[in-house]
């Protein structure tokens, strides 16, 4: 089964609402995976995700209200195939705690895959509501993008 890591700053709108969206995508199209999200700051470990991000989810049917915020941490780069950051300073925070070539070679942008660009999905938090929708649009496609790659393996 593959294991994959989507990582934000804080753990409470990016990187949760990407994991909602990849589990129940993949568990309605019956592929195997294991999903789980982190934050590169210790900001709001344990917290559920941001009430906006929550609302967003539940506005498209998705329920994200069982997660709770944990800190990026190098052991993660031996348990999961694929580490996914939201932006440039994510991927940054998180390369730099890459202890080689082959921990380096498991991060890749989140949005790389809608047509293979490493473009960063912006962080909505200080923003207003119109940011979780373009957030919730960008984290749509690129799951569905990854979840035909993963079947295409």
């Amino acid at each position: 089964m593959k294991k994959i890591l989507v990582v934000c700053l804080g753990n409470i709108c990016r990187s949760p609402m990407a994991h909602g969206l990849l589990r129940d995508k993949s568990q309605k199209r019956g592929i195997e995976l294991e999903i789980e999200s982190a934050g590169t700051s210790n900001f709001h470990v344990d917290e559920s995700p941001d009430n906006r991000a929550q609302e967003k989810m539940k506005s498209y049917g998705y329920d994200i209200s069982d997660l709770k915020g944990r800190q990026f941490i190098p052991s993660d780069f031996e348990e999961y195939d694929e580490i996914f950051a939201m932006d440039e300073n994510n991927y940054n925070d998180i390369i730099a705690q890459a202890k080689d070539r082959s921990e380096r070679k498991k991060v890749k942008f989140f949005l790389s895959e809608i047509d293979g660009e490493n473009l960063s999905v912006p962080d909505p938090y200080f923003g207003h509501e119109d940011g979780f929708e373009h957030v919730f649009k960008l984290l749509d496609a690129a799951s569905d993008n990854l979840l035909n790659r993963i079947e295409d393996e």
